[in-house]
């Protein structure tokens, strides 16, 4: 087993790695600068290109900060909480209901939700 190693870490870094583990592409400013060339360069409204980033982190199985950020840029582009269930729907026959399912919790902490307690009926107790 490797032990990690005592690095003297200034603070931007350490606020910087602390922001992007959260989420919070802010800390790197000129991504949010990309984000809307990107999306100016795709030919798609803010809304549709932010449904269509959600919908590529489910299919990627992607990690539980890339939601915080997307679901936060989708609110602010117009996409409601109904609409991310909607790409659920559509992308669960191609990706699977397990890549599906994973991200819903994600979804739900993004948006502020608390995760529901496993019911005894469904952990077989």
């Amino acid at each position: 087993m490797t032990v990690p190693a005592k690095a003297d870490v200034d603070d931007i870094t350490r606020d910087t790695l602390a922001g992007l583990s959260i989420g919070d592409l802010g800390v790197l400013g000129e991504l949010e600068e990309y984000r809307v060339a990107e999306q100016e360069q795709s030919g798609l409204d803010a809304r549709t290109f932010s449904l269509v980033k959600i919908a590529a982190l489910i299919a990627l199985d992607a990690p539980p900060a890339s939601y915080l950020w997307q679901v936060a840029n989708a609110l602010d582009a117009g996409v409601t909480p109904r609409d991310f269930v909607g790409v659920l729907r559509a992308v669960m026959p191609q990706v699977g209901g397990p890549r599906a399912m994973a991200a819903a919790p994600e979804i739900m902490v993004a948006l502020g939700l608390e995760l529901p307690e496993e019911s005894s009926d469904r952990s077989g107790g």
